[in-house]
C-alpha cells in the first residue's frame, strides 16, 4: 500500500501494523519514497552474505584444471 508522508505520520502505528500483517508499505514524499517492512522479511531479502575471503575459500577445488598454454601455430587471419 502507498501512503503520503503526512498520512503515514498521523497513522504510523497503522502503517507498522500493516507492514507486519500485509507486507511492505511505501511512504511517498514528493519525488522520494521509502519502504517500511517487517524485520523478518528484510532479513530474508538481505540474508547473511559471506565475505569475499570466505567465498574464495569455499570455491570448488580446481587443482586438476589444465591451464597450460597450447603451442599450436597461429592461424592465418587473411587481413
Amino acid at each position: 500500500m502507498e501512503w503520503r508522508l503526512a498520512d503515514a505520520k498521523n497513522k504510523f502505528s497503522e502503517v507498522v501494523n500493516r507492514a507486519i500483517s500485509e507486507g511492505p508499505q511505501r511512504v511517498l514524499r514528493r519525488d522520494d519514497a521509502v519502504v517500511i517492512m517487517d524485520e523478518r522479511e528484510y532479513d530474508r531479502l538481505t540474508g547473511e552474505r559471506p565475505s569475499f575471503k570466505r567465498f574464495l575459500l569455499d570455491a570448488p577445488d580446481m587443482s586438476d584444471l589444465d591451464l597450460a598454454r597450447q603451442r599450436d601455430p597461429m592461424r592465418e587471419s587473411g587481413l
